[in-house]
């Protein structure tokens, strides 16, 4: 159960402002803030208004906004970058941020606000504003010069995030052949086979992934440890000979019945003794949260695909026993996002 604090009048600011409060974090990202007090801590607002092309008043606007929010400093000496924002330069992890804020800058940040009526109608309503006819967000970003690109790039920074669960929970010492559904440009089995250098993955997904995918794989030199295998995910058999089946970010796209249909594909290509692996985010079994997971529900709704969330654990062990499945385990890691694993056996 997560427990929120007692709202108050105050604390609906940030709620009644969060379009605004988002924006004052993407302009700070888009315009260098962060960068610019990162090589020169303690400067003043004239030399911040220099040194990211600003006029002195609207860089004054832009420090009362992040200011406001905590994501900068003020103080005797000038401004600041508050700790967590400093401590991700340190690590080498503020690349990684950044790229999820585009993300919501870009993608989904418009779409949300058909929020209300993709919830009325159970529709994805915001993919309205991605050219094509098709049904689903992935399909769509190739219609837009550079998108695909830019969401595969923010997906990498995604996971780069929640990896470490996939990574450091699950025991794959009994494990050498992992079949990677809906891999997409191969991020998951890329980190996979650079922290477990026994393991063999491929990567199935539609013919367009796949060519991104085959270009990562090249570039970090795992084509001797990563393949590929064009497929649909729902029509197509998955091949067989694998110990481990993972499903990495897949299973909040799709309705409870066609999760039932990948899973039951995933069992009949499995033999007994074999796992399958779900990685995603996941809502708390009671209703009550996380933040996270209440918030992001907001871009599954209105985007990805209709009927797309972040369902509670119980539900995938649910459609696993449904499957065929047993011996279902949950994996966690103290983490800011609610990502985990569920492992499951087959016999």
């Amino acid at each position: 159960m997560t427990t929120a604090p007692t709202l108050t009048m105050r604390g609906l600011v940030p709620v009644l402002f969060g379009h605004a409060a988002f924006q004052q974090l993407n302009a700070a990202c888009e315009l260098g803030l962060f960068e610019y007090l990162h090589s020169a801590p303690g400067a003043s607002a004239e030399s911040i208004a220099t040194g990211t092309g600003l006029s002195t008043h609207s860089a004054q606007v832009l420090l009362l906004g992040t200011t406001s929010l905590g994501l900068t400093t003020k103080g005797p000496d000038g401004y600041r970058n508050c700790a967590i924002v400093e401590e991700e330069f340190r690590e080498g992890s503020w690349p990684v941020l950044r790229d999820v804020v585009e993300f919501q800058a870009k993608i989904a940040y418009l779409p949300a606000a058909d929020y209300a009526e993709s919830l009325r109608t159970g529709e994805n309503i915001g993919i309205r504003h991605f050219p094509g006819d098709t049904q689903d967000l992935y399909t769509r970003l190739a219609n837009t010069e550079g998108l695909e690109q830019l969401f595969y790039r923010c997906m990498n920074s995604w996971s780069t995030l929640s990896n470490p669960v996939l990574l450091e929970g699950v025991d794959y010492s009994q494990v050498q052949r992992v079949l990677d559904v809906g891999g997409g440009d191969a991020v998951n089995a890329i980190a996979l086979a650079s922290a477990h250098e026994h393991l063999r993955i491929t990567v199935l997904d539609r013919p367009g992934a796949l060519d991104v995918a085959k270009e990562k794989i090249a570039q970090h030199g795992l084509a001797d440890r990563i393949d590929t295998h064009a497929a649909d995910l729902f029509d197509d058999a998955y091949p067989t000979g694998y110990d481990c089946v993972l499903f990495a970010h897949q299973l909040v796209i799709w309705t409870p019945e066609q999760n039932k249909a990948l899973l039951g594909k995933a069992f009949d290509a499995m033999a007994d003794g074999q796992r399958v692996l779900i990685f995603n985010a996941f809502s708390d079994d009671d209703g009550t949260g996380p933040l996270y997971a209440g918030l992001d529900s907001v871009y599954f709704s209105t985007l990805p695909f209709r009927g797309s969330t972040l369902y509670p654990w119980r539900d995938y062990e649910e459609w696993l026993r449904h499957c065929g499945f047993s011996r279902t385990n949950r994996i966690t890691i103290d983490s800011w996002t609610p990502h985990g694993v569920i492992e499951a056996y087959k016999g």
